[in-house]
């Protein structure tokens, strides 16, 4: 599902932020990238979206070796991956319905799968009773459901989600974890990029653990061991 072969990604002759990293991660996994700040774990999710190219080495989604993606075919890729960041960037002036909406027309769906695809991504994040409300209306914890739910709409086989939890409390961390373990449990391969020691043990998944830009660990049942 996804594959990195000798990976490094070198910004400058003294800065080295991913180091001939190796790494298999196969399909329906759930899998937490840890690491102290600077560790390389931003990097590696970039790629994975091709915000970044690899200096060298090779990477692989699905079979498809995106290591020198051409630019057009940068939203192709994107719809295979839901991407989760831990600023919400939602339209402030749209609804949750229409926010959701969005993700779709952008890429020219049309209306009658719009109006499909939409209640049904609600109603796995536990919206469907708020499609009509505004971001500013829902709590932290409902907003990113929305965008999980926008990242959901293309059905991908894989969600990235990077600091997913950074910007909510314990409560609403639990609720958001506990829709990732739904969706990956539909099969979905969950990248989970995070610095919460707790989430990480309580999850009980494979862990790979990240220094200086390297795998210094990669544990099946791995715990958060850093500091």
């Amino acid at each position: 599902m996804i594959s990195l072969k000798n990976v490094s990604k070198i910004y400058s002759p003294h800065i080295n932020s991913l180091v001939d990293v190796s790494l298999e991660i196969g399909q329906g996994e759930f899998v937490s990238i840890v690491g102290q700040s600077g560790a390389g774990k931003t990097t590696l999710a970039k790629l994975l979206i091709a915000d970044e190219r690899p200096t060298r080495g090779v990477i692989e989604l699905g079979g498809w070796d995106i290591t020198r993606i051409r630019r057009r075919e940068i939203p192709m890729l994107r719809r295979q991956i839901g991407i989760v960041f831990q600023d919400f960037k939602l339209l402030q002036k749209k609804t949750v319905y229409e926010n959701v909406a969005f993700a779709l027309e952008v890429a020219g769906e049309p209306g009658r799968r719009v109006r499909e695809i939409v209640p049904q991504v609600l109603k796995i994040v536990g919206l469907d009773e708020k499609g009509g409300r505004y971001p500013m209306q829902l709590s932290g914890g409902e907003q990113q459901r929305v965008v999980i739910a926008r990242s959901l709409v293309h059905r991908p086989k894989i969600l990235l989600a990077d600091e997913p939890t950074g910007n909510l409390d314990a409560l609403n961390t639990q609720d958001i974890i506990d829709l990732l373990r739904k969706i990956n449990e539909f099969g979905t391969t969950i990248v989970l990029v995070t610095h919460n020691r707790e989430v990480v043990n309580a999850l009980h998944r494979r862990v790979v653990t990240l220094a200086d830009g390297r795998i210094v660990s990669d544990e099946k049942h791995g715990k958060y061991r850093i500091g």
